[in-house]
């Protein structure tokens, strides 16, 4: 039998909390994790040059919001306070004053709705850097624009050149940039705010990364906002097969709950018990022995020569990507501007 070559694929997310990181590790690691509600947790992690080769991502300061729902009212507004405290505590901890210019920059293809995120959440801001042609700002107004650069695949122009003459021009103490993320955890698929001083490669989500957009590269400030809303096949396949085997450890030790007889359950989704090595191999077979890396890196290594490892987005996205966007834009004008925020 040929000799299945894993080395040549890695596992791909823009979320640091997607990252398999051993407990080993973690220790070494500065990260904090509060429960800010039953369905609202928020987690901050610091890495420096030494901790971030452990997670594989840049030296800098990390924070993630997730929540279960925002598609109603309550559970918007909370999130959104929640997402406005975290800006403004973030701005303070980058030492960015309430005098700074900025400038926000909508990533993204507006004709693909899963790409559209930074698009529309820019749509949304309160912009006023025209207004000090006439006049200074009233109180508790910062200097905001905006900036919608396209992809370089429609303007043929890098977005890093389209952004840096605009910054020439503008001149803004400091960039907000606003891009859509791939995740490697279907759970978290619209359902993770990712806030980081460390920049953004536009089109890193679908594998196509450009230059990349950081205090390095533009000699500012870079604050990268990003919600991931797509997931590729293979990702979706072990997650299935992880849930499988945790319904199946889950019923097991359950057998004789007469409340699954009854109603379809989902308490086996944070089942922590697992079935044992043998058990796992019984059913799956010698797929079932495998840790998640090489389980991903197998399924990549079948479904990617066929062209068949497709990114896949949820039904509503149009939805969802509407919400969300305009969760940002409230969350953004309330940070950004000392004003009463919005309703």
């Amino acid at each position: 039998m040929r000799e299945i070559d894993l080395s040549k694929f890695d596992l791909r997310t823009d979320l640091i909390i997607d990252n398999f990181i051993s407990e080993e590790n973690l220790q070494k690691i500065d990260y904090r994790k509060s429960e800010i509600t039953k369905d609202i947790i928020l987690e901050e992690i610091k890495l420096n040059k030494e901790t971030a080769t452990l997670c594989n991502k840049l030296p800098g300061l990390y924070k993630s919001i997730s929540f279960k729902d925002i598609t109603d009212h309550h559970n918007f507004k909370e999130v959104e306070k929640i997402v406005t405290d975290t800006l403004i505590k973030f701005l303070e901890e980058i030492k960015i004053k309430q005098d700074s210019s900025c400038l926000l920059i909508g990533l993204g293809n507006v004709k693909s709705t899963p790409d559209a995120l930074g698009p529309k959440t820019v749509e949304g801001i309160i912009v006023t850097h025209h207004i000090l042609n006439i006049g200074p700002l009233e109180e508790g107004y910062r200097d905001i624009s905006i900036l919608i650069p396209g992809v370089t695949g429609t303007t043929g122009i890098e977005t890093k050149d389209i952004i840096l003459g605009v910054v020439e021009k503008v001149k803004p103490d400091f960039l907000i940039t606003i891009d859509a993320l791939k995740t490697s955890s279907t759970s978290r698929i619209n359902k993770t705010i990712q806030i980081t001083n460390t920049g953004i490669a536009p089109g890193s989500g679908v594998n196509n990364t450009r230059v990349a957009l950081n205090e390095e590269t533009l000699n500012i400030p870079v604050l990268s906002i990003g919600i991931p809303t797509i997931i590729d096949s293979s990702t979706i396949v072990i997650d299935t097969l992880n849930y499988l085997l945790k319904k199946l450890s889950y019923d097991k030790d359950n057998i004789g709950n007469y409340k699954n007889k009854i109603a379809i359950t989902k308490e086996y989704e944070n089942y922590q018990k697992e079935l044992t090595k043998q058990e796992k191999e019984k059913i799956l077979g010698i797929i079932g022995t495998l840790d998640n890396e090489s389980l991903k890196k197998l399924i990549d290594e079948v479904l990617n020569p066929l062209d068949y490892n497709l990114m896949v987005t949820p039904k509503e996205i149009d939805f969802l990507i509407d919400k969300l966007a305009k969760l940002l834009s409230n969350s953004l004008n309330n940070s950004l501007h000392k004003i009463k925020r919005q309703n």
